[in-house]
């Protein structure tokens, strides 16, 4: 306890046990546990930012539609020979809950059927089940859940018996954990015996594979790529070999795949050049300038949105791991426990969460191979219960390509 009380001074957060007193021996237990293994970095940016006035921001230019198809049977044999040879595995960013669909389990096990069942961990498994057919091998796919759904995933899959896909080769792990803090910076406590904790971002997949022993695994196979996906955009193409044949032929250290904005306004991240290297700038860093520039033949400059889709080499990712991520602090409204020991559930944010996020790890890339790809065949992201980016824009979107709900 000495130790523990020490550490706490050090770092400013004796408050953590204000009610180690009140507590069983086994709360008590839970609650120093918890405490060591905080990883006080969590809100210390050590990484070198560009600052505005050193930062150069440019347009980048693609690899369109209409490239891509020329050279689409090249590409796919490249792709299928790397696939053959089990160079490429697979990320589903799934720790999120269902919660602003007003469903409160995985998202990946919400059900986008109408009349027939069609869950989005189904789909996405379909999708990927396309290509293990075509290259006749399978393809190991890892799911990134958080501490909150690791059990409803893992239980969802064995109930639909992994929707036909080889139980072998889907490894299941959990994201690591960041506290959460009031405004001030002091960890709050979300009952008596336990700390206020958050995933540590979509950017902290690499890190968390890392703890789990999992990247010691890819380290001793043929894998030289990993496919990085977000679980609810539930049109887009997985191990798509196309895709990593390009990313490979043009001899690119990654790849994004883009849709054109639909309009300058649209609330997606566009990815572009900062100082020669390839950046993704949020809709909201944009000036209205750059919102609205063009190219020569009228297309906007900044106008290719990512959808969460990477190609990343582990090589190089091995390298970030001894890179400190920069760190986006976001107001959030989280429940905590009070002075008098009382569960308060605020309305206004009144904390803040530490996360690094996915779009960073472009910037670590001395290249990137910017794939456009038809936002009717592979944008449909559930992201809220109606309106843009819905259950319902979704839905029209399945069935246009042909699916029955």
């Amino acid at each position: 306890m000495e130790k523990v009380k020490k550490l706490l001074a050090e770092h400013g957060q004796v408050q953590l046990l204000k009610f180690y007193d009140e507590l069983s021996s086994e709360e008590k237990a839970n609650l120093i546990t918890q405490i060591n293994s905080i990883d006080w970095s969590f809100n210390k940016d050590s990484s070198t930012h560009i600052s505005d006035k050193d930062s150069v921001i440019e347009p980048i230019t693609a690899l369109s539609v209409d490239e891509i198809e020329k050279s689409r049977y090249e590409f796919e044999k490249i792709g299928i020979e790397a696939i053959k040879r089990g160079e490429l595995c697979l990320l589903v960013l799934a720790g999120g809950q269902g919660t602003r669909l007003g469903y409160e389990k995985p998202k990946g096990s919400f059900n986008m059927g109408i009349e027939n069942e069609l869950f989005i961990f189904q789909l996405l498994i379909e999708h990927t089940l396309d290509v293990v057919k075509k290259c006749d091998t399978w393809i190991h796919m890892y799911v990134m859940t958080s501490d909150i759904n690791y059990d409803d995933t893992t239980n969802f899959f064995r109930e639909h018996n992994y929707f036909g896909y080889n139980s072998d080769f889907i490894h299941f792990f959990v994201q690591e954990l960041n506290p959460c803090t009031d405004l001030n910076g002091k960890i709050l406590l979300n009952s008596k015996s336990s700390i206020a904790m958050a995933p540590n971002g979509n950017g902290g997949w690499f890190s968390s594979m890392h703890r789990c022993g999992i990247l010691d695994h890819i380290f001793d196979t043929p894998i030289k790529w990993i496919n990085v996906f977000a679980v609810d955009n539930v049109l887009q193409r997985i191990a798509d070999p196309v895709f990593l044949g390009a990313t490979i032929s043009c001899n690119k250290m990654c790849g994004s795949k883009v849709v054109r904005k639909a309009t300058p306004e649209e609330r997606v991240g566009a990815i572009c050049l900062q100082n020669g290297k390839p950046h993704i700038i949020e809709y909201y860093e944009l000036s209205d300038e750059m919102m609205h520039q063009t190219n020569e033949d009228g297309s906007l400059a900044y106008g290719y949105g990512v959808i969460l889709n990477y190609l990343f080499p582990i090589n190089r990712l091995k390298e970030t791991l001894d890179i400190k991520m920069p760190l986006h602090i976001a107001k959030k409204v989280i429940p905590y426990v009070n002075d008098d020991g009382l569960l308060i559930k605020p309305e206004q944010p009144n904390g803040l969460k530490y996360e690094t996020l996915a779009l960073d790890l472009i910037h670590e890339m001395d290249d990137c191979l910017v794939f456009e790809v038809e936002r009717e065949k592979e944008f449909a992201p559930v992201k809220n219960k109606s309106g843009t980016d819905s259950i319902d824009t979704a839905r029209e979107l399945l069935i246009k390509n042909g699916y029955t709900l």
